[in-house]
């Protein structure tokens, strides 16, 4: 299969048009909450792209935010590039582009009124940019399309950038811990009129009141002790393994049943953040049929990609809403390997374990036990089984359609021992 990834692929945060810095190359995910973004960015930050410290948020019809790192380049109050390009070409709900910038070849990707989470990248190579760009191409029904006239790619634009992009809304980066800049310039303010106000009293003593015989008294400077709360234990917010497991079973069982003629589905793999992703291969038959496949399958796919050879298929699709739990951990390793071993015992399985730790930010080490499990039960057997323990967590669901098995990976948290 031909690689879309641009992770290894050198890339710039930022070019210039008509003396205005715009940002590019953000990682692009959806807002549930267009109104408040803050609470769903931070999440992002912390679990998805960790060390992203700046983020812009676009709303519409799908409201979206990126999210970047100063630390690579970024500042805040860059203009967004892709928000001024979206909301400059008015309503076209798909193009696909690459434009010649000053700092490399800027590839945007907006589909179906979404910018693609890797689809505003700047590459400074001109090669990275084409393939990426050759590759999408090969999606059908695009509504336009931008490249560089020594392309020669038919019926693409070559529409100047800099109009596109001043006809847009002017969307700035700003930092997803700003309110703290907030909280400081009050707390300054507040400083600035007490000073005005004991400098006003001061006057008011001197000129206008009679003076008062000293009074000295020692003064006691207390420095208030900062409050830490307490760090939140891992176990407190686990996504719910049973929303895991039946969500996924449920994404599989759409995937499998459809079937084209020539076309081998590969592997299944679903988790809670990235839904379910899966592919097929074409052996004969033409790319056509499986198109017309997906388009009447009645699965509602988050994206589609296909190879440049035309040979292979990719599709991601949501599995829904994953609620969370506070299940804190109810065994120790001893008694974690016990019953695993009596399960084993029992029903004939190999459920494999590794001991390892986790070392929060904080430096608090929490130990748990990583297992994984080869069963020909669908998740819904499982699910019983496993929710007896505490501090669960499903990491992975696969499933092979060659032997119609399925593979689970985890992790339990251990009872952490008194120290």
């Amino acid at each position: 299969m031909a690689e879309n990834s641009t992770e290894e692929k050198a890339w710039k945060s930022s070019f210039t048009e008509n003396g205005v810095v715009y940002a590019a190359s953000l990682f692009w995910q959806p807002l549930i909450n267009s109104d408040n973004p803050l609470p769903e960015v931070k999440e992002a930050a912390e679990n998805i792209l960790e060390g992203a410290d700046l983020y812009v948020a676009r709303k519409g019809k799908s409201p979206q935010f990126g999210l970047c790192s100063s630390s690579q380049g970024f500042t805040r109050g860059l203009t967004s590039a892709a928000i001024a390009l979206v909301t400059g070409l008015g309503n076209v709900p798909s193009f696909l582009g690459v434009f010649k910038v000053d700092t490399g070849w800027w590839y945007i990707c907006f589909r179906n009124d979404v910018i693609l989470s890797d689809g505003d990248t700047l590459f400074v190579d001109e090669r990275d940019a084409k393939d990426q760009f050759i590759s999408m191409l090969a999606v059908p029904d695009w509504e336009a399309l931008f490249a560089p006239a020594e392309w020669g790619i038919e019926e693409a634009r070559t529409d100047s950038l800099a109009s596109l992009l001043e006809k847009g809304l002017q969307v700035n980066l700003d930092k997803i811990n700003a309110s703290n800049d907030n909280l400081m310039l009050g707390i300054i303010i507040v400083g600035f009129a007490i000073i005005a106000w004991f400098g006003y009293s001061t006057i008011q003593s001197m000129f206008f009141t009679a003076p008062e015989a000293p009074v000295i008294a020692p003064v006691e400077q207390v420095e208030a002790p900062v409050y830490v709360p307490p760090e939140a234990k891992p176990w407190e917010k686990l996504e719910n393994p049973i929303d895991v497991m039946r969500n996924c079973y449920q994404a599989v069982k759409k995937v499998v049943q459809i079937t084209v003629p020539g076309w081998k589905l590969e592997g299944v793999t679903c988790d809670a953040s990235s839904g379910l992703v899966t592919s097929w291969r074409r052996e004969l038959g033409r790319l056509t049929w499986m198109e017309q496949a997906l388009n009447v399958s009645g699965v509602d796919f988050s994206s589609r990609v296909i190879s440049s050879d035309g040979n292979t298929v990719m599709v991601t699709m949501p599995i829904g809403e994953i609620s969370t739990l506070n299940s804190p951990p109810e065994y120790n390793v001893v008694d974690l390997t016990n019953i695993i071993n009596d399960i084993n015992q029992t029903l004939g399985v190999n459920i494999k374990i590794t001991q390892k730790n986790w070392v929060s930010p904080r430096g608090n080490t929490y130990d748990l036990v990583e297992f994984m499990i080869q069963s020909n039960n669908d998740p819904l057997n499982w699910i019983e089984l496993l929710m007896r323990f505490s501090g669960l967590s499903i990491k992975t669901v696969t499933y092979d359609i060659n032997n119609s098995s399925w593979t689970y990976k985890g992790e339990i948290y251990e009872l952490q021992s008194e120290k």
